[in-house]
């Protein structure tokens, strides 16, 4: 099971992992840098975790030792990038089926109907987003 864990601060973080880890994860995703505290709260709450992730930019800030320490004990440490922001409304196939229809020669008024997308939006796509 995979679990995503967000906080502000280190104490936040330690009283979310107590909350929400069990046995039964296998993989946790913490917004903040892994210090020694919050690596054994994670393997104390969940013993069977296989992978922790942090965003990339506070990977490099984590301690060699405690990378090493945990390839040891068979958990790996990574970095994860995770989306921040309002999610796309339209996924990449949307984007490309519009592309298409434009070569076709169909107008974004047609290609608004038929995908029952707003015009405004369709020209939004089409003039490069």
């Amino acid at each position: 099971m995979k679990i995503e864990i967000k906080a502000r601060n280190n104490d936040d973080l330690l009283r979310k992992l107590e909350e929400k880890l069990n046995k039964d994860v296998t993989e946790v995703y913490i917004n903040l840098r892994p210090t020694k505290i919050i690596l054994v709260k994670i393997l104390e709450r969940a013993p069977n975790v296989k992978v922790i992730g942090c965003p990339p930019s506070l990977y490099p800030k984590v301690s060699k030792k405690i990378i090493k320490a945990l390839n040891q004990m068979g958990i790996k440490l990574v970095p994860m990038n995770h989306s921040r922001g309002r999610p796309k409304k339209y996924d990449p196939d949307t984007l490309k089926l519009i592309e298409e229809l434009i070569k076709k020669g169909k107008t974004p008024r047609e290609i608004s109907e038929e995908l029952n997308i707003p015009l405004r939006t369709v020209y939004y796509i089409i003039n490069g987003r």
